[in-house]
């Protein structure tokens, strides 16, 4: 029976991707299969993944499970995981609901919104060992040292507010903008100053993935309960990335629950992404309408006076001038995001700490003519997508969507594995890019257009004509 079962997963992974078993196949086990009443029993580890399994995949463990036991539509028996010491008085125990088909499926309920949980001491205690591991504030991200121009202007002012007035101003609060502008900055100011004024103010912060990750891992390990309970009870939640939960539908349906039990409690809700709401392809329309009914807020590229500012500021936290020269120098030759122009202080300031050297204009000069990483930084992805639509004749808003033409799905590949190579940006930040797509993905177009490279000197050639486009 063991040896079925994994040739079972073996199956489902080719068909529906390592992700899906991961999620919820490697959660179930199969128990016993009674051949004389043809029934199959799987075991799940609790009621939630039980009526998924049911819902979404029942033909998948009919199909595949039949062909392993060489009999046609066995009768499939979903069980919750009990103290009972076998699954025939598991049976026995549970309400059967006999479907169409003849499957047999306890009676199960579905995941509930998350209640809301008046506070005492009790709660607070419980809240704050469940909080204790997770979200927290960074220290360092406070409003004062956060340079403000007309690029920012309005994201920080509605971070001003709502902080001042959590629950009460602009809730949610959405800011978007480019990778590396200063969002999540303003989230963790956001959660200092709350902190500061209201010491027993429960303040989560949380990236997108990582809350997918800790649904998962909530669904697998029957924790559904606890993962509900950390979250009701906080006061202030600060979602950075939230498009990263776009194309996960369950992982939609538990954060919509989340979002409304905390809003109907007046709980203050920020959020950040890339790009503006009704942009973000793959979200639920019910979830969208929650994330754009608030204050909506964007963050620009800074223009060279804020980036000089920025710079010279930083420097001066870590204990360094810069003259206006070598300061505007930078702020004209990193042109990426604010992210990559820290970087480039960074690299100034250790080289010149190193070598024991005064930070000059020619010494910086001479820093960005030696390093190719500060020549990557200078390509933008917006040129590599110019040069791109010249060769291809796929605009940007195709290259991000999600049509799966077999020629528009090689060229998005070319165009990821051109960035990946002329730029130091993350494969996060250009699947974030090309229409929120993860890291995986851009992870299998890299290796796959390298080898096709080495195979075929005509796109060899044609990648090396692209380059052309923005080399300087």
């Amino acid at each position: 029976m063991h040896f079925i079962w994994e040739d079972f997963l073996k199956i489902v992974r080719e068909e529906l991707g390592s992700r899906v078993v991961e999620t919820w196949f490697k959660a179930v086990s199969m128990t016993r299969w009674d051949s004389m009443e043809k029934v199959v029993y799987l075991q799940t580890p609790n009621a939630f993944v039980c009526n998924w399994l049911e819902k979404n995949y029942r033909s998948i463990f009919q199909i595949h499970l039949g062909r392993l036991l060489n009999v046609v539509d066995p009768k499939i028996v979903f069980l919750t995981i009990t103290q009972k010491k076998n699954d025939e008085s598991l049976v026995h125990n549970h309400e059967v609901q006999v479907l169409e088909n003849g499957s047999k499926v306890p009676q199960v309920k579905a995941f509930k919104p998350a209640r809301i949980i008046p506070y005492n001491s009790k709660n607070e205690l419980i809240a704050s060992k469940l909080l204790a591991r997770y979200g927290h504030i960074n220290k360092n991200y406070i409003f004062n040292n956060f340079v403000v121009g007309p690029s920012n202007s309005l994201a920080y002012a509605a971070a001003c507010a709502v902080a001042q007035k959590p629950g009460d101003l602009y809730n949610p609060l959405f800011i978007y903008g480019g990778s590396g502008l200063g969002k999540t900055h303003l989230l963790h100011a956001i959660g200092n100053v709350i902190q500061e004024n209201n010491k027993k103010a429960l303040v989560l912060y949380q990236t997108a993935d990582r809350f997918v990750s800790e649904f998962i891992n909530a669904i697998r390990f029957d924790k559904i309960d606890r993962f509900q309970k950390k979250y009701q009870l906080v006061d202030v939640l600060l979602i950075d990335d939230i498009q990263f939960i776009s194309n996960k539908e369950t992982t939609q349906e538990a954060f919509f629950h989340i979002f409304n039990s905390l809003y109907d409690a007046r709980k203050q809700i920020v959020f950040s992404s890339d790009m503006f709401p009704q942009n973000i392809n793959g979200i639920a329309e019910r979830l969208r309408s929650r994330l754009a009914s608030g204050m909506i807020a964007d963050i620009h590229q800074p223009c060279i006076e804020v980036k000089t500012a920025i710079l010279k500021r930083k420097a001066e936290a870590s204990g360094e001038t810069l003259t206006d020269e070598v300061a505007h120098f930078l702020a004209c030759h990193v042109t990426s995001n604010i992210r990559e122009l820290e970087g480039a202080l960074i690299r100034v300031l250790a080289f010149a700490h190193l070598t024991k050297q005064r930070i000059t204009l020619d010494l910086v000069q001479n820093i960005f003519m030696h390093n190719e990483c500060t020549t990557k930084e200078m390509v933008d992805f917006k040129v590599v997508v110019k040069a791109i639509t010249k060769h291809f004749n796929y605009s940007l808003e195709e290259l991000r969507s999600e049509n799966r033409n077999k020629e528009l799905v090689f060229a998005r590949q070319v165009t990821m594995y051109i960035m990946k190579k002329n730029t130091d940006r993350s494969l996060r930040d250009i699947g974030t890019y090309l229409g929120g797509r993860n890291h995986t993905t851009v992870k299998h177009a890299l290796s796959k257009i390298e080898q096709l490279i080495i195979d075929d000197a005509k796109l060899q050639r044609k990648v090396g004509v692209i380059e052309k486009e923005f080399a300087r």
